[in-house]
């Protein structure tokens, strides 16, 4: 998660003019959302992670870095040992001291469903099991020779290996790609039920990597198999994913928020219906408590609590410094579908 700033920067992580967050913006191109909901075939100093060949722009508005090799995934794994990831820290925010402005989003709980709790959630520990608590997962990255959080969650893929987080939690910004990028599913205090699995590539779109465009906070990693040669799909499952949805939906964000009363060991939740950003990028927003630590996670609609499955139609990127009780979310259009299927194709 990032804060949103339109002037002083403070964030060595992400010089972005945004905070924390989740959905989709409303952008009037979304006549025709797609939706995917199935593959189409069944120690010492930090290590870079990542290798030394340069990044590449791939067709389509797609910048791609290929992670360590499969030689070299055991030394990522290595490398997160359990005081490391328990003193991993969450991206740092950028500060604005600005008042909200007039077209600020507000709050809209007229005629708002109730989350399983009874009432609007914004950060209350998800406790009903079910799909969500394994296909969402805490990542765990160095960035500069910092050790970091995110979070992000399983899609659909014919390589049964892809996963959606935000841009920030893989790239900062017009600066450095993260590295040691490590993906734990259904992280629980510590545990990793369903495996580790080190990132073998990642991607997002040109105009976070060149612009740092908060619109464009998203992105995809490819990942290895796990320490037991398991493809992540095959352990967790996949949330469906669609682009090109509008906002007004009721909608769940998942994530392992880290600041702030939180302490990222449990997956935490918020319930709310997004409207749209009305301060320049095509995020929306939602009342949501969750800190830095759940940048990255999903915004799921047509989720079912019983099932704990439901359709990402975002992931947590920002919150305005002057509002911390909004976080917003990237809208997934044509450029995230193009960087699906170029992802998921690996």
């Amino acid at each position: 998660m990032t804060v949103s700033s339109t002037s002083t920067l403070l964030s060595p992580i992400v010089a972005a003019t945004l905070i924390l967050t989740g959905p989709l913006a409303a952008e009037a191109a979304t006549a025709h959302p797609t939706t995917r909901d199935a593959p189409r075939t069944a120690s010492g100093a930090a290590l870079s992670g990542a290798r030394d060949a340069p990044t590449s722009a791939d067709t389509g508005g797609v910048v791609r870095q290929s992670g360590p090799d499969g030689a070299e995934r055991q030394s990522v794994l290595d490398y997160w040992t359990t005081e490391r990831m328990r003193t991993a820290r969450p991206l740092s925010p950028v500060t604005r001291g600005t008042p909200p402005g007039p077209g600020s989003p507000r709050r809209d709980t007229r005629g708002a469903p109730r989350s399983v709790t009874g009432h609007q959630s914004t950060g209350q520990r998800w406790t009903s099991g079910g799909a969500v608590t394994r296909t969402t997962g805490r990542v765990f990255l160095t960035v500069d020779g910092r050790d970091l959080t995110c979070s992000a969650t399983v899609i659909p893929a014919e390589n049964r290996d892809t996963v959606i987080t935000a841009g920030h939690c893989l790239k900062d910004g017009t600066g450095s790609w993260a590295s040691n990028w490590t993906f734990v599913p259904g992280y629980d205090d510590g545990e990793a039920p369903y495996g580790r699995y080190v990132a073998r590539e990642t991607l997002v779109p040109e105009q976070w990597s060149t612009e740092a465009d908060d619109s464009f906070d998203f992105g995809m990693a490819v990942l290895h198999t796990s320490d037991s040669d398991d493809h992540v799909q095959d352990r967790t499952g996949a949330q469906r994913i669609a682009f090109g949805e509008s906002p007004g939906q009721w909608t769940y964000a998942f994530g392992y928020p880290s600041t702030g009363g939180f302490e990222g060991r449990g997956l935490r939740y918020c319930s709310g219906r997004p409207e749209a950003d009305q301060r320049g990028t095509t995020a929306s927003g939602m009342p949501c408590d969750m800190t830095e630590g759940s940048s990255g996670g999903p915004w799921l609609t047509d989720f079912d609590p019983s099932s704990g499955k439901g359709t990402v139609t975002s992931v947590i990127s920002f919150k305005y410094a002057d509002d911390s009780s909004v976080q917003y979310g990237t809208r997934l259009g044509d450029e995230a579908n193009r960087l699906y299927e170029r992802a998921t194709g690996l």
